[in-house]
């Protein structure tokens, strides 16, 4: 007989007092690397998006070993196996779950009935709206995908296999400007990640954070930015710099946005946000990736400076002196209230989705989170991970309810393309005239569906470049 563990449970006695006993726990894998099966990895409360969003707070995990590799899920697991309790774990970690076997494979939790999602099924519900229950509206099959107005971007992407490898192998790129050229998609914010020399695997054991020494990530910066301009390069996509060249990007002309997934790169000078700036066309910086760095705190780890330092005040000063887009993903809602107090320009938070219950090292965003974004003009991408949004009809209901809280002037797409762990309901730029549709289905009109595909991201590039 196995004992049912919560997540409200770990960390406590009820949690403890199962040493060496049987139990389940439904949770959701976070492996380490890429690939279809696993017999080491992390179980998190929460869908994570890539290997920066683990969180290294011991009370936050459990360190899963199976008894046989598992395939890789983007749903929640069931997992049944020997629970123990760890003490002076050299990783840090305080659970761990050995000779685990999976009983179940569950649905993430239900898509509610938003207001949009309401209009769109119209009189068919009928007293149905009624009943205080979650309602699941399924979207209506349409002959053809609507067209797509105006500029289409993506806020938030590794496509093309941007990312160098912690090992530097340059490995091939994949193709990125024929798929936008297929879906339509003109604009992708194209990003490289700061910290990547910061984590590594170690003997089956994750090992997610180390100190960089002195100038490592700033040397690390210049290969990263110089592998994005090669990829430009060889497959003929055109990098935004000012308004002329947003305004020559189309979906037959596809275009990239240079962004940083981290300022990790600065290590504490802001000038080299000018030089950055200058010497690679950077025009997208996302302050925090997942170290906690000189520039502030982030979601998955214990704050360390109470938000936004003041060099992250500075950063956000020059980037808007500059016309860099500042980009608060990652960040903790204190990092970005002061953010919000400090910029003069609207605010991106590129890549999360909406919860209204959240665990303290989630990193989906409250609605009053999402509303501080929102009060600077900014917009906010919902990501697709298949652990909250199994299809394209769920991640249009996703943004629905990111509109419900914030308005449709303030909604976006943050793929995160090639950066999550888990499979994604929008894999690829060809999918974007099947998103399109899903909006529709979701209520949304012809005019609505083009700011949230791109018309918001362009309206914050065209106000925030000097």
């Amino acid at each position: 007989m196995a004992t049912t563990l919560d997540w409200m449970e770990i960390a406590t006695a009820a949690a403890d007092r199962c040493d060496n006993d049987m139990v389940e726990i439904l949770g959701f894998m976070a492996p380490a690397e890429p690939d279809d099966f696993h017999s080491y990895f992390l179980l998190v409360a929460e869908p994570v998006c890539c290997i920066g969003c683990w969180p290294s707070d011991p009370l936050a995990v459990v360190e899963v070993f199976a008894a046989v590799p598992l395939a890789a899920e983007g749903r929640a697991v069931r997992l049944r196996g020997r629970w123990c309790l760890l003490t002076r774990d050299p990783a840090g970690w305080r659970y761990q779950l050995r000779d685990a076997r999976l009983i179940a494979v569950e649905s993430a939790e239900p898509a509610v009935i938003s207001r949009r999602g309401l209009l769109a099924a119209g009189a068919a519900l009928g007293l149905a709206a009624c009943v205080p229950i979650p309602i699941v509206v399924p979207v209506p099959a349409w002959a053809a995908p609507p067209p797509v107005q105006g500029l289409t971007a993506d806020l938030h992407s590794h496509a093309g296999r941007v990312i160098l490898s912690r090992n530097e192998v340059e490995r091939p790129f994949i193709p990125l400007a024929a798929p936008m050229r297929r879906g339509g998609m003109a604009l992708v914010c194209l990003a490289v990640v700061a910290d990547t020399p910061t984590t590594h695997v170690e003997d089956g054991r994750i090992l997610a954070w180390r100190t960089p020494a002195p100038g490592e990530l700033y040397e690390w910066s210049h290969r990263t930015f110089a592998r994005a301009h090669q990829l430009v390069g060889e497959q003929g996509l055109a990098i935004v710099t000012d308004r002329a060249s947003l305004d020559a990007a189309s979906g037959e002309r596809p275009s990239v946005v240079i962004a940083a997934e981290g300022a990790d790169f600065l290590e504490g000078q802001v000038d080299r946000v000018d030089e950055i700036y200058e010497r690679y066309q950077l025009r997208h910086l996302q302050l925090t990736h997942y170290r906690v760095n000189e520039l502030g705190d982030i979601q998955t780890e214990p704050p360390v400076h109470g938000g936004l330092t003041d060099f992250g005040a500075d950063v956000i000063r020059r980037c808007n002196a500059r016309g860099l887009v500042v980009d608060v993903a990652h960040g903790t809602y204190d990092l970005v209230k002061r953010a919000a107090d400090v910029t003069t320009k609207p605010l991106v938070l590129s890549h999360t989705s909406l919860v209204t219950k959240p665990l303290s090292w989630t990193r989906r965003i409250t609605p009053d989170h999402a509303r501080v974004i929102a009060g600077t003009g900014g917009v906010i991408g919902v990501w697709p991970p298949i652990g909250e949004f199994p299809d394209l009809a769920s991640l249009a209901q996703g943004m629905a309810r990111m509109v419900d809280v914030v308005g449709v002037d303030h909604v976006g797409l943050g793929s995160d393309m090639l950066g999550l762990l888990t499979p994604a309901a929008f894999a690829n730029y060809d999918q974007l005239p099947d998103l399109a549709q899903a909006l529709a289905g979701a209520g949304f009109h012809p005019d609505e569906i083009a700011k949230i595909l791109g018309g918001n991201y362009v309206r914050v590039f065209r106000t925030t470049i000097a």
